[in-house]
């Protein structure tokens, strides 16, 4: 038996995009000392923003949120502009967008559980 609600299909949006921030993420650090490496990253609100206003949503295009250089990072003399701190931060971010993702995933299961144990009385 398969339960969707529309909530729990953004919510599974909402997780994938999460999932795309720290794979991208863990790319970048990856790729530190790699010359001429540039920083990539997407806007995590737009890009949820777009995924709810379109039909095909991420299940239909599977892989990563299209990622973009990041502007307005310094550059080392080897062309690389990495930068581990904000790596970290973004990395630590996602985690805490995923973490919510999942807490709001399992109230919306325990809503629709308690309409069909509601039913059942």
């Amino acid at each position: 038996m398969d339960v969707n609600t529309p909530m729990s299909a953004a919510l599974g949006r909402y997780l994938d995009l999460a999932s795309d921030q720290m794979k991208l993420t863990a790319g970048n650090m990856a790729n530190i000392d790699t010359p001429g490496y540039k920083t990539q990253g997407f806007d995590f609100e737009s890009a949820f923003s777009q995924e709810l206003t379109t039909q095909s949503g991420a299940t239909e295009n599977p892989g990563l949120a299209a990622a973009t250089d990041v502007d307005g990072l310094v550059s080392r003399p080897d062309g690389n502009n990495v930068s581990m701190d904000r790596e970290g931060m973004q990395l630590s971010k996602a985690q805490l967008q995923f973490r919510l993702g999942v807490q709001l995933l399992k109230r919306e299961y325990s809503n629709v559980m308690a309409a069909i144990h509601a039913e059942a009385k």
